[in-house]
């Protein structure tokens, strides 16, 4: 590969999004199995999604773009609301147009936000118009029938029909407004949207009558304050956050009818809004007097306060999951509808933690529940001690309907996709550390008579389903993006194309076990490299924690690895204890100890050491968010191991992130257990610089406009390093969130990057 070529994947990688542009995503099925709906934006570098619609007639399929962004706004750029701009930070989404859309229950019609605005598409007849919406519109969701539009504005629930009359609101209601700042309607609190992946707020009934909507109050979190130096003439942003150990948003549940109370929304049996905005038996106060009938849903808040899951269809009342601060117990709450009141339906309870699944809890057609559960292997389980594993690192997720498991510690359950006749779930080989099935994640249909996998050959995939049409995605080790399929009953009747850019690079990776444990490992050389060249200085890239598996069996992940690779280092990825995909208890093994991911990183190099060509004298580590963390972790504690490191927007005191995340895996509220939380911060290790433990070259990298991990982090450990004398270099990004989507930005980190490690490890 010429140095021209290598050059120039950064500016590749941060045009194209890291490849995303192009590639479909967000797919729905109608229920006949007649229509795919998806996103795609029109090339690899443009960013602006259009709503597209694949009609299938027998096994004819024609595509048709249902929603072009540029033709509804007349080309004029995007406008978003910081409302917006937060949703998308919290759901790292880099891209522009049509970014996410809900359907009906026939998938007929589809709505979705642009530029604030409220629009809908007609999905049989192709046609997309605005509706009249009191605006900057979010999250907008038709009801079951298609015939009304609810969605949030100003932390307000709204709803207009989707026949809106011609005028200036065109029967646009609101059904439950705030009554002060810190209140709002219909929106996911920020542990909500960044810790339990719950991005909704409202969910419409089975019958379109009524809604279930989050109520959240802020008003008891602590405030943060968001600036940018670089404009001083700009006031701060004030965010709440609630950091560990502090107080978290109250949130309540209410059903809200679509009838209004009449002008002064009279008091009702039910708890609807009264006459001054007092609450009912059940409920609360109209703030605004304009609310619909509702009906608070009551449960145990004071012990259970997290709402992590709302599930309701029409085989069975609403379900809630609702977790415990220290989230080591949960109920599944069935809800009445009528009165609000709930029973329970299921207890969970774990030592460690409850993991939090993708499309469960919920209900089968036959009414039976639907739940992925943790569970302890009996002793002399054939998967018991495989690989190396040590006791209690093992364990199977599985999959249980009713009360009967219908998976057992072959498969880890990842998600549940679909619910019908059968069950569709992601998993990946329960506790597979067998080095074909590293990093594979497969489809499996699952019902009583047993366990079907759809997908095919090495790769990751991921499905959607609707009546007979599954539509699989597969991303695969020796080609490039994803390869989306449409099967009818099993067979293939048409390919979603790609317009994504094809990378300047293909990665030359081994995906590989190593050391006692046979932790998940991908090696990367440079693509020049031949036997006999000699060691090279070693890379280590990983992430290495909750939620973050970096060791896939696909292509396009391993990219920026090669690239590195290919400025004359040996990469390697290690997925040590902690990372998701291999059993509960190997993600439950670093509980209030996170400390053993640094472990598993040294013993995955040194398992390496005699089948790769390794440097061991000279060792960088890079990373970003958890992988800075652990970046920054292993110059100040190993650096008998580690020669370097980029440590990029990490968290380096653990009481200054967010409640959920880091009670869930510390094990509880810092002042409980500050020696905890002190163990696993980088701003208490300054005393560790020592003539035997010696300072190593550390480049710190942080955007300034980061509301997630603040840069607060970053300060405190600069200032600690200062303190013991211990050069570092600091490089702040201004106007840089956590997801760094600027293209300059993205692509001079990477030259940045590689500039230091080569200097830090005087290989230039």
């Amino acid at each position: 590969m010429t140095s021209r070529q290598q050059r120039s994947f950064p500016r590749q990688y941060a045009r194209t999004r890291r490849f995303t542009l192009g590639a479909p995503r967000s797919f729905t099925v109608s229920p006949d199995g007649s229509r795919v709906v998806f996103l795609r934006a029109p090339s690899g570098t443009r960013p602006a999604h259009r709503l597209c619609v694949l009609d299938m007639d027998g096994d004819e399929a024609r595509e048709r773009v249902a929603a072009d962004p540029e033709a509804l706004l007349g080309g004029a750029g995007e406008r978003l609301s910081p409302e917006e701009r937060t949703r998308r930070e919290r759901s790292r989404e880099s891209a522009e147009g049509v970014v996410g859309y809900a359907v009906d229950a026939a998938v007929e019609l589809a709505a979705f936000a642009l530029s604030g605005r409220l629009y809908v598409a007609e999905l049989r007849a192709g046609t997309a118009r605005q509706l009249p919406a009191r605006g900057p519109v979010i999250d907008p969701r038709p009801s079951p029938d298609g015939r009304q539009v609810a969605y949030v504005a100003h932390g307000a629930l709204h709803v207009v029909p989707v026949e809106a009359a011609p005028g200036e609101d065109g029967g646009d209601r609101v059904l439950a407004a705030p009554g002060g700042e810190h209140v709002t309607y219909g929106l996911a609190e920020h542990v909500a949207a960044e810790s339990m992946n719950r991005s909704r707020g409202f969910w419409w009934s089975p019958d379109s009558d009524r809604l279930l909507v989050a109520r959240v109050d802020d008003s008891a979190v602590q405030r943060w304050w968001i600036s940018d130096p670089a404009h001083p003439d700009r006031e701060p942003v004030s965010m709440a956050y609630p950091a560990a150990g502090t107080a978290n948003a109250d949130v309540r549940l209410f059903l809200v009818g679509l009838t209004e109370n009449g002008e002064n929304g009279e008091h009702g049996e039910n708890g609807e809004a009264g006459e001054h905005g007092e609450a009912g038996e059940h409920g609360e106060g109209g703030e605004h007097g304009e609310a619909g009938e509702r009906t608070e849903v009551v449960w145990d808040r004071v012990r259970y306060p997290y709402l992590a899951r709302v599930h309701w269809s029409s085989h069975g009342a609403p379900l809630l999951l609702v977790q415990a601060r220290d989230q080591r117990t949960q109920l599944c709450l069935a809800v009445d509808p009528e009165t609000g009141t709930t029973h329970t339906v299921r207890v969970d309870e774990d030592d460690s933690w409850l993991e939090l699944i993708t499309g469960a809890p919920a209900w089968a057609p036959d009414g039976r529940l639907v739940r992925v559960v943790d569970e302890v292997l009996p002793e002399g389980h054939p998967q018991q001690g495989r690989d190396g594993r040590r006791a209690g690192e093992g364990g199977a997720r599985v999959l249980v309907v009713g009360d009967r498991p219908l998976t057992d510690g072959r498969l880890h359950i990842r998600a549940v996709l679909d619910v019908g006749d059968d069950v569709l779930v992601s998993a990946s080989a329960g506790e597979s550390a067998a080095d074909p099935e590293i990093g594979e994640i497969h489809v499996y249909r699952v019902n009583e008579l047993g366990v079907e996998r759809l997908s095919e050959g090495p790769g990751v995939h991921g499905a959607v389903r609707g009546g007979p049409v599954t539509v699989l995605a597969s991303a695969v080790p020796d080609e490039p993006g994803t390869r989306v399929r449409v099967l009818r009953d099993g067979r293939q009747i048409a390919v979603v194309a790609s317009y994504a850019e094809t990378p300047v690079l293909s990665p030359r990776v081994t995906l590989t076990g190593s050391g006692p444990r046979r932790i998940p490992c991908a090696v990367l050389l440079p693509r020049t490299y031949e036997e006999g060249d000699g060691p090279l200085p070693v890379l280590m890239d990983p992430y290495g924690g909750p939620h973050g598996q970096r060791v896939v069996a696909a292509h396009n992940p391993h990219l920026t690895s090669q690239w590195f690779a290919d400025q004359g280092f040996a990469v390697v990825v290690a997925d040590g204890r902690g990372t998701p995909g291999r059993s509960p208890g190997w993600e439950k093994a670093v509980a209030g100890r996170h400390t053993l991911v640094l472990d598993d990183q040294v013993a995955a190099l040194e398992g390496l050491a005699d089948r790769f060509p390794l440097d061991l004298r000279r060792v960088a580590i890079r990373g970003w968010s958890y992988g800075g963390w652990l970046a920054g972790l292993a110059v100040l504690r190993r650096p008998d191991v580690f020669h370097a490191a980029v440590v990029g927007a990490p968290v380096t005191d653990q009481r200054l992130y967010d409640t959920h995340y880091t009670e869930r895996y510390l094990g509880g509220m810092p002042q409980d257990m500050p020696e905890i939380y002190e163990a696993n911060s980088l701003v208490w290790d300054n005393g560790l610089v020592t003539p035997e433990n010696p300072a190593r070259p550390m480049m710190i990298i942080h955007g300034m406009a980061d509301d997630n991990v603040v840069m607060a982090h970053t300060l405190r450990l600069s200032s600690a390093l200062l303190a013991a004398g211990r050069p570092h270099e600091v490089v702040p990004l201004t106007g840089v969130t956590h997801m760094t989507p600027q293209e300059q930005v993205a692509e001079n980190l990477l030259l940045l990057q590689v500039d230091f490690l080569k200097r830090a490890l005087g290989l230039t």
